[in-house]
């Protein structure tokens, strides 16, 4: 057996890992490699391996690092089952295509440049037509429903509890008379987290291939994160301000609202009117709707007990119409406006940002890691100018960031999730970190016992 590390290797996005087993070929996630635009493209375009013989994907979940660049493998030849669970499968068909829009909209925007240059146009990585192709190959399978996509490989979907229908992947394997298990983590979720179930602990596999984004920190709990967020809202309503946070569309939003609805239930912030101001977070929220069975107790509880969907409560709107989006600029706080992009790069929260950032009674609330060259970077970097679809505006809204809210494990979380393993596994692969995450990580494994570490490089093609 081999595995390929074609993507998120020495770094965190862009998860792709290639399978040889028996003659055959799995791959693991096909995700965009998301960086300098300039950087993406090419890398993007281009796969390390003949997707025409490709026999079948096991996808992890819905977020495009894990699953954007699928279009493109179908359009570059892959006719072969993408295997999920349920949720991922559902999430796809709105994510992917709001993918392909992005494609196509950033070809055309370059092309009018180029053709400025004189410089011939590009093709977008793929489009709509391509991605409603991939949506037709899904192939969605329930957790722990085990299933063989190739011959000699017994799969199941483990529960990773990172966003609704997020799964590790564990891979029992008979070759050449011998047998063999992996386990794949996906991203690997938290305890506590509202609405989705807690993760599963990997057992009884002899190799771990693991995610390390916060190999190196901590995070607040989830209880700290709560109770930080309901201060800060407070605050900016006694000053009858709005709470402006970028959020991603799936995952984050949803745990926002969930929070909000938590504290107006519980008295600590009243009752105001909160926008969901994105069209694929509104799509996503329906979606989470549709599978009470994927949420916790805590959070079937909370909707029996107060007789209304944890994502549907009076004062919330979600917001679809361009028209309508562009009149909560027109509104007086108080009020929250969760709106994407979650690095504030694209989309309606550029407008709220550019229609708030100078109000002094607003705040600007950080929920997630923000990448270099950002806006979100820079808010966070406390910039006192930004530059807001080409005009400079000041700073004088308040910016406050919870990085309690984070989906990913913290650094203890991933040690206890090694340890699971411990005594069994012959071999632990760090995949989804950057550099300096991934070395200190790997110091904490050594620290409880682990010798057999590896940090593969991009392309590196390891045998099992």
């Amino acid at each position: 057996m081999k595995i390929h590390f074609n993507g998120a290797a020495r770094t965190v996005t862009g998860s792709q890992h290639l399978l040889e087993i028996n003659g055959s070929t799995l791959l693991l996630d096909c995700g965009l490699f998301q960086g300098r635009r300039a950087d993406t493209y090419e890398r993007n375009l281009n796969f390390d391996f003949d997707p025409a013989k490709l026999d079948a994907v096991l996808l992890s979940h819905a977020h495009i690092d894990h699953s954007g660049n699928l279009p493109n493998l179908v359009k570059s030849g892959f006719n072969g089952p993408i295997f999920s669970t349920p949720p991922t499968a559902t999430l796809g068909e709105i994510m992917l295509m709001d993918s392909a829009y992005i494609q196509e909209s950033d070809a055309a925007y370059v092309n009018k440049k180029r053709a400025r240059r004189g410089e011939p146009a590009i093709e977008p990585l793929y489009t709509k037509a391509d991605a409603t192709a991939a949506i037709e190959q899904y192939y969605p399978i329930k957790y722990n429903q085990p299933f063989s996509p190739v011959p000699g490989v017994t799969v199941r979907f483990i529960d990773a509890g990172h966003i609704l229908g997020s799964a590790a992947i564990r891979l029992d394997i008979e070759e050449n008379g011998a047998r063999k298990s992996l386990w794949f983590s996906g991203d690997i979720g938290r305890f506590g987290l509202p609405l989705i179930t807690d993760p599963i602990m990997p057992s009884d596999v002899d190799y771990l291939m693991m995610e390390c984004t916060y190999g190196d920190m901590e995070h607040f709990t989830v209880e700290q994160a709560y109770q930080s967020f309901s201060a800060i809202v407070k605050k900016t309503f006694d000053r009858g301000g709005k709470v402006i946070i970028p959020a991603f569309a799936v995952g984050r939003t949803q745990e926002i609202v969930y929070f909000l609805n938590q504290m107006i239930t519980d008295g600590l912030i009243s009752r105001v009117p909160v926008y969901v101001d994105s069209p694929l977070a509104v799509q996503a929220s329906e979606i989470f709707q549709q599978y009470p069975d994927y949420f916790d107790e805590e959070t079937n509880r909370f909707i029996r007990e107060h007789r209304h969907a944890a994502l549907d409560f009076d004062g919330l709107t979600y917001v679809s119409d361009v028209e309508e989006s562009k009149k909560l600029n027109d509104k007086k706080g108080p009020m929250v406006i969760i709106s994407a992009s979650g690095m504030a790069e694209t989309g309606r929260i550029l407008h709220h940002l550019k229609n708030n950032i100078e109000n002094p009674r607003n705040t600007v609330l950080i929920v997630g890691w923000q990448a270099p060259d950002t806006l979100g970077r820079r808010l966070v970097e406390g910039a006192d100018q930004l530059r807001i679809f080409g005009q400079l505006y000041e700073r004088r809204a308040e910016v406050q960031t919870i990085t309690g809210l984070s989906a990913h494990a913290g650094q203890q979380f991933l040690l206890d999730y090694a340890a699971a393993v411990k005594g069994r596994v012959k071999k632990i692969y760090l995949v989804h970190g950057e550099q300096d995450a991934a070395a200190v990580f790997e110091g904490k494994l050594k620290e409880i016992g682990f010798d057999n570490i590896e940090y593969p490089d991009l392309k590196q093609v390891a045998e099992i």
